[in-house]
């Protein structure tokens, strides 16, 4: 038998600010500014309230809920609200800031709990350890410590919220470490096992899926959960990007990797899950999920065929519909005074950025830009290519059917454009086997993810928890 290395398990739920920060570095090049020949704009869309601007006639230096000892305080609630709104890709308007109040807060009461039972085991996360993480995931994302500070400026969101939340997941993971880690014991017997019953399904279908899961605690709370999980649903309905919501919300493992379950084959999961999976097409989502131990909401990724199948000739792309040279196009322009100072530029240049990540249709941009901040959305329908100036020609080269260029700045102020058509249908591909090694780690992930359910399940139950 032999126990795994204790690797650094990234259980940092709340690091869906990295949807802003990837947003940021997406902005950083500069554009050059040439005139836009394009046709009359509709009027601006309504503005919304900034998140740290809403409610703010809650108190907030009052108690939001007590969990044992420990007081969570509205200030502690509203900065966890901003960091969590204005960096998943959700609308902050009050609407949703009510909505996801809730969620916020039973977050914010379980690190509680998971930061008392790390000082029970007399656990302690240095200073310098919270740096070491934050580097690594800005390293990860070749990302710089002022495009963080950035993000969290235009949110109102103190550094330390930040630094205080990864401590917590820090003091979690090693607690879970200490409880658990000499006890999960992978042999070489196991692996083989797993592979040889991987590999009895190399003739199905395998389907790349992530997961969000909200844990279900007791039958009085089935109500309560499966509504977070319709609100959760919404907001991606909505535009918020997936794997943000996994990492923000879910309480699987998984969520420390935007809720990637990885590869299953055709069978492999609970019936119910299965079946669901069965409906989805690439890039769909499934509606909350009822199985064992809570709700899940799938996510389809990918999907491959048998080992050994026969796959169809590669066809090219089809020309766009309608006439040649002309392409079915949907503008997005964010206006700027005259002459703007460089930061203000580049502060919407981000805004700009944030909507591109999370626009999937043009439909879309129009539904966000209806919900933004002084934006301007123009279906352009089918515009004739050498009729647009060069930039727009050049920017609109750079991609395919149904995305959406890089924000880039013009006479008129920062602008996006979407090509209309449909996206081209994915190419089929066959499943490849895992190694072993990646059948070792994910026999890991299942037994600490189990046990680490058991473990906060435990001392929720245990817990005199209070919320005001």
């Amino acid at each position: 038998m032999r126990t795994l290395p204790k690797s650094r398990i990234r259980w940092i739920a709340a690091l869906a600010f990295l949807t802003g920060l990837a947003a940021v570095a997406a902005a950083a090049a500069p554009h050059p500014a040439k005139p836009a020949q394009i046709a009359k704009a509709e009027p601006p869309a309504p503005q919304p309230a900034p998140v740290a601007e809403l409610d703010q006639d809650d108190n907030e230096n009052g108690v939001a809920a007590v969990v044992n000892d420990q007081i969570v305080s509205e200030y502690d609630l509203r900065q966890r609200l901003a960091l969590v709104i204005s960096t998943s890709g959700m609308t902050p308007t009050a609407e949703t800031l009510k909505r996801m109040r809730p969620q916020v807060l039973e977050q914010l009461k379980t690190e509680k709990l998971e930061l008392e039972e790390a000082q029970r085991k007399n656990i302690t996360v240095s200073p310098p350890e919270v740096d070491k993480e934050i580097d690594g995931i800005l390293k990860d994302n070749n990302l710089t410590m002022d495009q963080l500070k950035t993000v969290l400026t235009r949110a109102r969101v103190a550094m330390e919220t930040l630094r205080a939340q990864i401590a917590v997941q820090l003091a979690w993971q090693k607690a879970i470490e200490d409880e658990y880690g000499d006890r999960i014991n992978i042999s070489e017997q196991d692996v083989n096992e797993e592979f040889a019953r991987i590999m009895e399904g190399k003739d199905k279908t395998h389907y790349q899926v992530s997961e969000i899961f909200l844990a279900v605690e007791s039958p009085d709370q089935d109500q309560k959960v499966r509504d977070r999980a319709n609100d959760l649903l919404k907001q991606m309905q909505s535009g918020a990007p997936f794997p943000q919501i996994a990492r923000q919300f879910s309480q699987s493992p998984t969520a420390a990797t935007g809720g990637d379950l990885g590869w299953v084959a055709d069978g492999q999961l609970p019936p119910e899950l299965n079946d669901a999976v069965h409906k989805l097409n690439i890039g769909g989502v499934s509606d909350p999920i009822r199985s064992a131990g809570g709700y899940y909401i799938l996510g389809m990724r990918d999907k491959a065929e048998p080992a050994g199948a026969k796959l169809p000739e590669v066809k090219k792309p089809a020309p766009p519909p309608g006439k040649p040279g002309y392409l079915p196009l949907a503008r997005l322009l964010l206006p700027m005074p005259p002459k703007p100072a460089q930061d203000y530029v580049q502060k919407v240049m981000n805004i700009a950025a944030e909507i591109r990540m999370r626009v999937t249709s043009c439909p879309q941009m129009q539904k966000l830009v209806a919900q933004g901040k002084g934006a301007i959305f123009m279906n352009l329908g089918e515009m004739k290519l050498s009729d647009l100036s060069p930039q727009i020609q050049a920017e609109l080269a750079k991609i395919q059917a149904g995305e959406v260029t890089e924000p880039f700045a013009s006479a008129a102020g920062i602008e996006l454009f979407a090509r209309c058509d449909e996206r081209a249908a994915p190419e089929a591909h066959r499943w490849i086997a895992p190694s072993k090694e990646q059948v070792e780690r994910q026999l890991f992930q299942q037994q600490i993810s189990m046990l680490a359910r058991r473990y906060i399940r435990d001392l929720r139950r245990q817990a005199n928890v209070e919320t005001r």
